[in-house]
């Protein structure tokens, strides 16, 4: 115990918080040339400071591989606490600007594209009446799936909204339900559909129909339901993702395409397209706030939730 003592001692005594942040750049460039020109000093300087680093805490920080500087599992979990202590020391500053002035501050948000479309925006728009100073930044990823939560690990966005699937479970995450969400079958104000009082899903079978790509949640949840209804699965006419190319392509009439409920209730293509009288036999999926467990948010990212659930709220007292 009292060489466990003597050992954190020595560390405290002798870390720098300029050698963390060489041996986060070493990582993320993987060449220590590299990460000393992006610090703007000399390579001996960082080479010198790792190898103190690593003589304080005896053990090896770095491998060499063909890809470059690969950190041991040492070095790992030493990156990953100084990822933390550098976020800590960011949001800390962000409180005190916060705490000068109540009405500024920043928030990094993660979300999937039908998320932007349609929830977002509402979101954005009203804390934008409310905190006319905060700054929002979005990154937005292709699919929930290929996201896979690294930008939250990696501290680079303070919350991410996103469509999960039930049980949620994560060591290293929160995710907290906004609603449950469904999926519409919609088509074009024009379309020779909305003249029909009853549809049924095997009826759309051979229209044209734009899906999202193979393998993505939202294509899944389609398919789902087909398979649900004992029918084969559409012909995509289109494949693609992007809802700036739905909104071009859905008002003609000519083709159909199943959107999530909280684009159609806040997105800019509620105006354009209807939902037709068809019910998918699929579960709704929740809509969560998904947070890093054991982060402390900055006081701008706590006011982005807090009007996240009032946008929601007449939408979630319904479900409940």
């Amino acid at each position: 115990m009292a060489g466990a003592m003597d050992l954190d001692d020595r560390v405290i005594q002798r870390l720098k918080m300029s050698d963390l942040r060489m041996l986060l750049a070493v990582v993320q460039w993987r060449s220590m040339s590299k990460a000393a020109s992006h610090l703007n000093i000399s390579q001996s300087a960082v080479s010198k400071a790792l190898g103190e680093l690593e003589h304080t805490l005896g053990v090896r920080l770095f491998d060499r591989s063909p890809r470059g500087i690969e950190p041991t599992v040492y070095g790992k979990v030493l990156v990953k606490r100084a990822t933390a202590i550098f976020d800590e020391v960011r949001q800390g500053v962000k409180d005190i600007a916060f705490l000068a002035d109540s009405t500024a501050g920043e928030v990094q948000v993660g979300c999937s594209e039908p998320i932007a479309a349609g929830l977002l925006p509402a979101i954005i728009e009203r804390l934008g009446r409310q905190y006319p100073r905060i700054v929002c930044h979005m990154i937005q990823a292709p699919t929930v799936a290929t996201f896979e939560y690294r930008e939250l690990r990696d501290r680079r966005v303070d919350l991410i909204i996103a469509r999960i699937k039930e049980p949620f479970s994560d060591e290293e995450l929160h995710a907290d339900v906004l609603f449950l969400e469904q999926l519409h079958v919609v088509a074009g104000k024009a379309s020779k559909w909305l003249r029909r009082k009853t549809i049924r899903l095997a009826d759309l079978i051979n229209e044209p129909w734009l899906l999202p790509p193979p393998e993505t949640l939202p294509r899944s949840l389609i398919d789902d339901a087909f398979r649900a209804s004992g029918l084969p699965l559409p012909r995509a006419r289109v494949v693609s993702s992007s809802f700036n190319l739905s909104s071009n392509l859905l008002p003609s009439g000519r083709y159909l395409a199943t959107l999530p409920e909280s684009v159609l209730r806040y997105g800019a293509l509620r105006s354009t397209v209807r939902v037709l009288p068809i019910k998918l036999r699929i579960r709704p999926l929740p809509v969560a706030i998904i947070t890093l467990k054991h982060r402390t948010l900055s006081s701008a990212a706590g006011l982005f939730i807090e009007c996240a659930q009032e946008v929601v709220k007449p939408r979630a007292k319904k479900q409940s």
